[in-house]
């Protein structure tokens, strides 16, 4: 049988350590069976043969893209390629491009009070990229999002308003799955760098949760 391809795109700001969590998702990747790509520029979201991939990890804060790079990616999940990924380096990429946030079905805003202890609820446990995970206490950016009502949520975070008053009990997505045309969209807002893929929950969900969004 051959391999699933896969392509992860890494870049942007570099406090998010996007080259090594590269190395550590093509790792999760390869143990999976699959045959990945590494790229760091988002020119390769240009290419028409991303059409023909299982599953796109894009891996870029902040930052810009060119239209039609845009337009390509989204084109590709759209016709059936998945995509998966993590924190600030999926859902805190091209900010003036709101078909990206669309596809990918949340948009960073704030973390209030930084690196924080909070605590991070599953709500989906029969759900398999959930299964066997329970509730775990965490220690990183705690990220208020903008998301998209149609997501299916499988993890939440509550905000206690320590660090924002008007945000107290507030419950955010924390990790969470969507479909965007045909194609299959996983997403976990932890992650910061990839010290946290220590984190053997983390781990565990972006791994799965990878493997899900593949076509």
């Amino acid at each position: 049988m051959p391999k699933k391809s896969a392509l992860v795109v890494w870049g942007g700001w570099e406090g998010h350590t996007p080259e090594r969590s590269s190395a550590i998702v093509r790792g999760l990747l390869e143990r999976n069976g699959f045959e990945v790509r590494v790229e760091n520029s988002t020119t390769a979201y240009a290419d028409p043969a991303i059409a023909q991939l299982h599953l796109i990890v894009p891996m870029v804060t902040m930052s810009t893209i060119e239209k039609h790079e845009v337009e390509n990616i989204c084109a590709a999940v759209k016709g059936g390629v998945g995509l998966g990924g993590f924190h600030g380096t999926m859902c805190d990429a091209f900010r003036n491009e709101t078909e990206y946030q669309f596809m990918t079905g949340g948009q960073w805003v704030s973390h209030p009070g930084n690196i924080i202890d909070y605590r991070v609820n599953i709500v989906r446990n029969d759900d398999p990229i959930m299964q066997g995970v329970g509730d775990f206490d965490y220690h990183s950016e705690q990220y208020y999002m903008h998301v998209d009502p149609a997501n299916e949520v499988l993890a939440t975070t509550t905000f206690s308003g320590e660090h924002c008053d008007w945000a107290k009990g507030v419950v955010m997505p924390v990790v969470w799955k969507k479909i965007y045309g045909k194609g299959r969209v996983f997403y976990s807002a932890l992650g910061h760098t990839a010290d946290e893929f220590a984190i053997k929950e983390l781990a565990t969900i972006v791994e799965r949760g990878l493997v899900w969004a593949a076509r």
